[in-house]
């Protein structure tokens, strides 16, 4: 029945007269109409592939966050609103202190363990709106969504003083690990790079306590 609904609403589609619906051309219908859904689903298992694809080259290698070209990518977006619509965001840029001495002491394996804590960690303490991207080595940068500058600070500060307070365990050792951070905000005059840079010079003079 459904086989013949189907058949029928194909007719009515390609205005082939009922009458001249013969068994040889049904059977060339049913074929044709088998192949165009056997081609529907190989598209749409394209799709998925592309999109997964996609998916994977946004993000980084080791932790599930952005890599640096996705994350300016969503930086460039982020600015594009902020100058549309005179609304500010925040940037924070992270970095974690001595990691070389984490690696250098308690091995590589350490190393990643203490890239997935600040990685976890960044995730469950922002927004769903906010966006996290690996610039790179042991530093992050989160995009605080509609936040000025100001609240940007007091967040960044909020995960360091988190980051203190939650030690890394390895192999039942506490490793008690700190971050030093910038953080900025801006309107959309600026481009991705240079809020980026700006947001990494904040974080190297509190890294060094160099003062403005």
């Amino acid at each position: 029945m459904a086989a013949g609904r189907t058949i029928t609403d194909a007719v009515s589609f390609m205005g082939i007269p009922e009458a001249e619906l013969t068994p040889s051309v049904r059977d060339a219908l049913m074929s044709l109409l088998g192949e165009v859904d056997r081609l529907r689903r190989e598209m749409d298992r394209v799709r998925k592939r592309l999109r997964d694809a996609e998916d994977l080259a946004d993000r980084d290698p080791l932790l599930p966050v952005l890599n640096r070209r996705a994350f300016v990518r969503e930086l460039a977006r982020v600015i594009a609103y902020a100058r549309r619509y005179n609304e500010p965001a925040g940037l924070a840029y992270f970095d974690i202190d001595n990691f070389k001495q984490v690696n250098d002491t308690w091995g590589h394996a350490a190393g990643d363990a203490a890239l997935e804590h600040l990685t976890r960690l960044l995730s469950e303490h922002v927004r769903e709106t906010d966006v996290i991207g690996r610039m790179g080595g042991d530093e992050f940068a989160v995009i605080l969504a509609r936040t000025d500058e100001k609240t940007a600070e007091s967040k960044a500060r909020a995960l360091s003083i988190l980051m203190r307070e939650k030690p890394l365990v390895v192999d039942g050792v506490e490793i008690t690990l700190s971050i030093s951070f910038g953080a900025i905000a801006f309107t959309g005059d600026e481009d991705p790079q240079d809020a980026l840079a700006r947001a990494d010079r904040a974080m190297y003079r509190a890294k060094h306590g160099i003062q403005q």
